[in-house]
């Protein structure tokens, strides 16, 4: 078979048949295993197949073991899927081990059509977009709480699971941090289970890179009321990438308690990591007017070795409920976070067709104080033959910022080849680091929801409504003057949703939904300067179905989001939110088990992001840049031993990946070309000594196929190597 090319049509088109045809088949074994099973239960003895069951601390997993059946919808606590009006996906810790993710972004974007992440290896910060639209790493949750997660890269080795919910969600969570409107990202971290755990595993990815984790759970008490659960990994090496090392450290503690008969709930988690990677991967831009050249080898490194960052995450949250009777829950949360980040890096732009690029040296040490809280009640009631489901939420998040760095370190510059980079002597950054600014947010906040049912809960509407207050000044680092106005604004965010049970298998949904984002200031050089605009809305109406089918799912959803843009008129010099950016979608995904020992998850999804209303005419009605028109993904798990019982406990997986080209410009005149990427796969579960026994292997970008794709601070970076990943992973 014709291997994948990056810009290859033939690629893309075989992988959408291949989802096409994998998921008919899988929803017609379904179908004809529901309608002959009686008749062949009737002849024989029933015989049920092999099932992975792993304990979580909230949701039963769905068939195949990497979907969980429920996920945290905000203050509406947590929903089947089936009873969530709105698209959501909750990937279990079996589905990150299985896939051997090295952080969250590669869990939500690996077989999710609606999340694109570039691909780019040694970023400095986790850069993917949902639904078209950038979601930042710091408005990550941690069990629900803004702020709590890491900074900037996020390990999966203390979480139980990932959810993530498509499109704005202010009603639910409240306004991010950042501002992030495309969805919302929850961490939740694990918890011990009733049976004692001791699991070890060795690490090793290309070229050097070696590394461990230790996972260790017991509960204690007479009733097992007390948990307690701990995560270490320690991560060092070389990686497929020329001159780039990286190394990663993690310590997590997660305690919890139950009493009262289960009535009272307390949980604690503690961590501490930190993500230091030399010979990072920045990006490059480009001179006006050139080109995007031929991609150089997918392995090469545009950052000397001594450039680097390194980010350093400590976090410390609590979390309490109590039921009161059966209808009324009261729960609480606090957590404190503090990030230290620091990077040397070369900022480069190609300069003429031969491949030519400049490069500069520059550098920031930032450090980011977080405090979060919320507390709120849950309640049941039925008025006449009406039921109800009420939520009230109280939140707080504050941030204390501090920028110090300094640009152009390397005077003039220094020239070399894209194709074939070599470096000058080392330079540093200047020590303390200079201090630009501070900036202290404040957000805070009231919701309320009730969800009213009716026809036997069958028809559920859900409506509720946010208001929101921002606070935010911004402060000269070196003398503390105030820069610029204090913002101070609020705005109400309300929303609705409709959840139609068309019968056990089949659910109807569709919501408006409104994201929020903080305002901007009018710039100093503007008409308008000073004026601080209100929270701009992001704006979602969503339509789509849930179909389950026993042991396997399809869900489909269409959307339109509409998201302000501010700029300054280039005729008036008025600064005003006058933009606007369009998405329009649909997205087709598909989990589960298809069959006895076959597995696949993917889907496809179409996103018209298109820029309505800009600063500059020529640019109205193009694709918005960095955002593909076309995403598919499947990944695939087929259990060897149903076809050869020799091969039991061998599984081999396959994944590709296939996306549309990328607009570099707002003119749409520079583009890079589309990509589909494969990774091939094994992991074999066995038994030594009389202790459970898991292998892993991964070869990502099997084809080593060299392609650019758009990193999250310039226009090009080069998508990760021919990549091997093993490991290894006992129980005690």
């Amino acid at each position: 078979m014709k291997p994948f090319h990056s810009n290859s049509t033939r690629g893309k088109r075989a992988l959408l048949s291949a989802l096409a045809l994998a998921a008919a088949a899988a929803s017609a074994q379904t179908a004809q295993t529901a309608q002959t099973a009686p008749a062949e239960n009737a002849k024989q003895p029933a015989t049920l197949p092999e099932v992975k069951v792993q304990e979580t601390a909230a949701a039963p997993v769905y068939a195949g073991g990497h979907v969980a059946t429920r996920a945290r919808l905000g203050l509406l606590g947590g929903k089947d899927f089936m009873e969530t009006p709105f698209s959501t996906i909750a990937y279990t810790e079996s589905f990150m081990e299985d896939s051997q993710a090295g952080d969250v972004s590669e869990v939500i974007a690996r077989n999710d059509p609606a999340v694109f992440a570039s691909g780019a290896p040694g970023e400095s910060n986790e850069s993917y977009t949902i639904r078209g639209l950038p979601s930042l790493v710091a408005d990550v949750m941690l069990n629900g709480l803004p702020g709590m997660a890491a900074y900037f890269r996020n390990a999966p080795e203390m979480l139980e699971r990932v959810e993530v919910l498509k499109g704005p969600s202010a009603l639910l969570n409240g306004m991010p941090p950042k501002g992030t409107t495309g969805g919302a990202v929850n961490l939740v971290p694990k918890r011990a289970g009733s049976e004692p755990l001791a699991r070890v595993k060795a690490i090793y990815q290309s070229d050097s890179h070696f590394g461990s984790h230790v996972d260790v759970g017991r509960r204690l008490g007479e009733q097992q009321q007390f948990g307690v659960r701990f995560n270490g990994v320690w991560r060092n090496g070389e990686t497929a990438v020329n001159t780039q090392r990286k190394k990663a450290t993690l310590a997590s503690l997660g305690l919890d308690w139950r009493g009262a008969g289960g009535r009272a709930r307390v949980s604690a988690d503690l961590y501490r990591t930190q993500d230091r990677v030399k010979g990072m991967t920045r990006g490059l831009t480009l001179a006006p007017g050139l080109a995007v050249p031929a991609p150089p080898r997918p392995d090469v490194s545009w950052n000397p070795p001594w450039a680097y960052y390194d980010s350093v995450d400590k976090g410390a949250m609590l979390r309490g409920e109590f039921d009161w009777g059966q209808n009324l829950t009261a729960w609480a949360a606090a957590g404190a976070s503090h990030t230290a980040f620091d990077t040397l890096m070369g900022i480069g732009q190609v300069i003429n067709a031969a491949g030519d690029m400049r490069l500069n040296f520059g550098g920031v040490a930032d450090t980011a104080r977080r405090r979060s809280a919320e507390a709120g009640l849950k309640g049941r009631l039925h008025t006449g033959a009406v039921g109800h489901q009420l939520a009230l939420q109280l939140t707080h998040y504050s941030e204390n910022y501090r920028l110090n760095g300094a640009m152009g370190l390397l005077p003039g510059g220094w020239t070399t080849s894209l194709y074939h980079p070599a470096w000058e002597p080392q330079v540093a950054l200047p020590s303390p680091a200079p201090a630009i600014t501070r900036t202290d947010t404040r957000l805070s906040s009231i919701g309320a929801a009730d969800t009213l049912s009716f026809m036997q809960e069958r028809l559920q509407i859900t409506l509720g409504a946010r208001r929101q207050q921002v606070k935010s000044a911004t402060f000269s680092g070196a003398s503390g003057a105030q820069l610029g106005a204090r913002y101070s604004q609020s705005a109400t965010t309300p929303s609705v949703a409709i959840l139609y049970k068309a019968g056990s298998r089949l659910s109807l949904y569709a919501n408006y939904a409104e994201g929020l984002s903080q305002g901007a200031i009018a710039p100093a050089t503007a008409a308008n300067a000073g004026q601080a605009f209100p929270p701009f809305k992001t704006r979602q109406k969503e339509a789509g179905l849930k179909l389950d089918l026993g042991e396997f799912a399809h869900t489909f959803s269409v959307f339109e989001i509409r998201r302000p843009g501010s700029y300054t008129d280039l005729l008036t010099n008025f600064f005003s939110f006058g933009g606007m950016q369009r998405n329009r979608g649909a997205e087709w995904g598909f989990f589960g088990q298809a069959r006895p020992g076959l597995r696949l998850m993917g889907g496809l999804a179409w996103t018209q992001a298109k820029v309505i209303h800009a600063a500059q005419a020529a640019h109205e009605g193009r694709q918005a840049t960095g955002v593909p028109r076309w995403q598919a993904k499947l990944g695939v798990e087929w259990d060897a031993g149903t076809a050869w019982p020799a091969a039991q406990g061998l599984t081999l997986t396959a994944h590709a990946a296939a996306a549309s080209r990328q607009y570099l410009s707002a003119d749409n005149a520079l583009s890079i070309p589309g990509r589909a990427v494969i990774d091939l796969g094994a992991h074999y579960a066995t038994r030594v000594a009389g202790r459970p026994l898991t292998l892993r292997a991964t070869l990502a970008n099997a084809a080593n196929r060299a392609y650019w794709t758009k990193p999250y601070f310039a226009s090009l970076a080069m998508g990760e190597p021919r990549t091997l990943r093993l490991s290894a992973t006992m129980d005690f």
